[in-house]
């Protein structure tokens, strides 16, 4: 009888060893170990609000905790939260849910994990236009299904258009991910861009699983239009969103699901047997979250909005940079193909991966390569950092490729 081999990651499954690891994260981890060594690092990649969780949010999480609410809970969400998701889809989107058709998960990464697991199965083909978030097509494979990504340029303001959705289509086609406010880009699809796209995948048993993280950071008196607010697609439409970022709650995992009350029950099932219910505790801060004075939000998006205003004026003054003037999220996703293929600093710049180590490790800026995001020519910069944080940013990247 042969010896067995010693055990290590050859006896992984195929759907771990296809996924990669998050390169924000990689990144986010390598700037806060150089600052614990003492470095001063000015950190452009973390995807969260430099804002604080608001008052009144905190002290319902603290209320929570004195109250004794600190155990399960309905796995799928507190009725008290659901009906504050409704009220939200109702006030802020023009959509209309049932308290039914809501699950709460913990966080956004979950209620996008559950879909995928509910509807993809091997073979199925998952629509992701590019550049995407980084969690989309490891998602889209964890669940045994294969991710198409459909390429955008700086020129089509890094959104697909409905005749390169009408080629990616094939009859193994199960989801189409829309993005919008996107993460890393920026952009936000217009009414009429949605409804172009949606009258592509009418009456084709298509999926659109819309991520609207960002939906409330938008910019220039733009507003983000759900998919699910056309008619002939609502059906269709499976929505995700939740409080992290428009309420500086990313530690409080908080995320949230609405769609056709077949899927979200499928979705409970799925959360029932892994995580069980989110946080007790954060479901009633997001419920102060969601129901309390809104002016905050406002307040913070207007300086989210004046920061936008700074990076893009600064880095298309870097020779080699060029960015689109993003619409929502709080990001810059500037092309960086002129100083690519050239030595700066003794070092080969051949990649933004490259270019992500040199600013770190030479000049102390933390980024995000492009290359997590499908974009290799492109940097992802937050500007979710005070004003003086970026204009010390921008000083040292000029520096780094004068």
């Amino acid at each position: 009888m042969p010896t067995p081999s010693l055990p290590g990651e050859h006896l992984l499954t195929s759907r771990v060893l296809s996924m990669q690891e998050s390169q924000t994260m990689r990144i986010s981890g390598l700037a806060s170990k150089m600052k614990a060594e003492g470095k001063n690092i000015v950190s452009l990649s973390a995807g969260e609000p430099d804002f604080p969780t608001p008052d009144h949010v905190n002290q319902a999480g603290i209320d929570a905790i004195n109250a004794g609410f600190t155990r399960y809970t309905a796995n799928s969400g507190i009725p008290e939260l659901k009906k504050a998701i409704v009220e939200k889809f109702r006030r802020d989107n023009g959509l209309e849910f049932e308290e039914n058709q809501i699950i709460v998960s913990n966080g956004g990464k979950q209620t996008l994990a559950n879909t995928f697991l509910a509807l993809c199965e091997e073979g199925d083909e998952v629509i992701v236009p590019a550049p995407f978030w980084v969690s989309f097509p490891e998602m889209v494979r964890l669940a045994s299904a294969t991710p198409v990504i459909v390429n955008t340029t700086l020129e089509s303001g890094y959104k697909i258009t409905p005749d390169q959705l009408e080629k990616a289509i094939t009859p193994k086609t199960r989801i189409l991910v829309l993005n919008s406010p996107s993460n890393p880009t920026g952009a936000v699809y217009s009414e009429t861009e949605v409804r172009a796209l949606m009258k592509v995948l009418e009456g084709r048993g298509i999926f659109v699983l819309s991520d609207e993280m960002y939906d409330m950071i938008v910019y220039g008196g733009v507003s983000a239009f759900s998919p699910a607010r056309v008619t002939e697609m609502k059906a269709w439409v499976i929505v995700s969103n939740g409080v992290s970022k428009t309420y500086s709650m990313t530690g409080w995992r908080i995320g949230y699901l609405a769609g056709p009350k077949w899927l979200i029950d499928a979705c409970d099932k799925i959360q029932s047997q892994t995580t069980s219910n989110p946080n007790a505790i954060a479901q009633k801060a997001a419920v102060a979250a969601l129901t309390g004075d809104q002016r905050i939000v406002e307040e913070r998006r207007a300086e989210f909005e004046k920061r936008r205003n700074f990076m893009y004026e600064a880095l298309n003054s870097i020779p080699g940079f060029k960015t689109a003037l993003p619409e929502g999220a709080f990001y810059m996703f500037p092309s960086i193909s002129g100083v690519l293929g050239k030595t700066w600093g003794g070092r080969l710049l051949k990649d933004s991966a490259d270019v992500a180590e040199y600013l770190l490790k030479d000049h102390l800026v933390a980024t995000v390569p492009g290359d997590a995001f499908g974009a290799p020519e492109n940097l992802r910069l937050s500007y979710a950092a005070s004003i003086e944080a970026l204009e010390e940013a921008v000083n040292r990247i000029r520096k780094a490729f004068s």
